[in-house]
């Protein structure tokens, strides 16, 4: 089994402190931009309903409502806690903490669909065609999503089971063991005095892990950041205590980024009536999401629930029967096909 540890830096350009420019954020960036291009290259060929001019207008509705939606989506589906959680630094509420990782696809979806809806009232434009225009660049942006995923070592893939072409280690892993596997801690303690910390302190520290949490955790922050700045020999000695995974997060950045752009794009070929391509993006997101989460473990603090399926898997189950239910409606409405940028219709300067 070829294994791969992983020791990714999530700063593209870190400043010192804990702050930067992180690929996450340049992630969300390049998916906007590729969104941006995509839909204005419909525009100048007179494929959309809407002026190259308010394509940049578009798009920033779009990124708002994405961003609110999906980390509202997570908050509300996966980590209710946050909204009771405060800090003393910024920014103070767990709710706007973005930088620490967790948003939800299916929440910015949802506030995908509504930035369409609200900047079509506001021009008087289809909103159907507009979330039709969007999801087509947004598959694009979770390509970018999944992978930023990868850099951050979230959404980790679950033990591999069987011999794998490739599989991962993620030193990320020891930052959920107080938590979830504490009788794990006793096995860092060779590990511990590369960072500072004495056998005899750690080994105090994780016998009252109760009272001692804070520095633990803290300590174990360290470990992980050390190994993202390069450091090899604290890298080979956590290694052998890390559980191979799947690469889910690529895997998913397969299926539901560039497969699905490529089936839209098939699929958009030709004019279409609106609200056709958004029906199908959903439908054909929910199921790959479905296939991809086999891959990924759940969050830890909802685990499997019922079937032994993931809470992703069961919301895109829901997902799954609302996009049928919108790409029926929508096809066999009687409306005016658009689209279909195979066939150039005029040059708008």
């Amino acid at each position: 089994m070829n294994v791969y540890l992983h020791t990714l830096n999530p700063f593209a350009i870190q400043f010192g402190g804990g702050f930067g420019i992180r690929w996450y954020g340049l992630a969300y960036l390049a998916g906007f931009l590729f969104g941006y291009l995509s839909m204005r290259w419909l525009a100048l060929r007179g494929r959309a309903a809407i002026s190259p001019q308010l394509v940049g207008d578009l798009i920033f509705h779009i990124a708002i409502g994405t961003v609110v939606g999906g980390r509202l989506g997570y908050c509300l589906l996966y980590s209710p806690d946050l909204f009771l959680r405060f800090t003393s630094h910024l920014p103070f509420w767990g709710v706007l903490a973005v930088n620490e990782g967790g948003m939800a696809s299916h929440g910015g979806i949802i506030g995908l669909m509504l930035g369409c809806v609200l900047f079509a009232r506001r021009n008087k434009l289809n909103p159907v065609h507009l979330i039709d225009l969007a999801t087509l660049g947004g598959s694009l942006g979770i390509f970018f999503g999944r992978l930023a995923n990868f850099v951050n070592g979230e959404l980790v893939g679950r033990p591999v089971t069987s011999v794998s072409v490739w599989a991962v280690k993620f030193p990320q892993d020891i930052l959920a063991w107080p938590a979830y596997e504490p009788t794990r801690l006793a096995d860092l303690a060779k590990i511990v005095p590369q960072v500072g910390v004495s056998m005899d302190q750690w080994q105090a520290w994780t016998g009252d892990l109760w009272r001692s949490y804070g520095q633990v955790q803290a300590v174990l922050g360290r470990i992980v950041e050390q190994i993202q700045n390069g450091d090899g020999v604290l890298a080979s000695s956590l290694s052998p205590l890390l559980v191979a995974r799947y690469p889910s997060q690529l895997y998913e950045a397969a299926l539901e980024g560039v497969l699905v752009f490529v089936i839209l794009m098939a699929a958009w070929y030709h004019p279409r009536k609106p609200g056709v391509i958004a029906g199908l993006f959903g439908t054909v997101y929910a199921i790959v999401r479905i296939i991809g989460e086999q891959f990924r473990m759940p969050d830890a603090q909802i685990g499997y629930q019922l079937l032994g399926l993931t809470r992703g898997q069961w919301l895109s189950f829901g997902m799954l029967a609302l996009a049928l239910g919108y790409l029926l409606f929508f096809a066999t409405r009687d409306s005016e096909k658009v689209g279909g940028w195979g066939y150039a219709k005029k040059f708008i300067p």
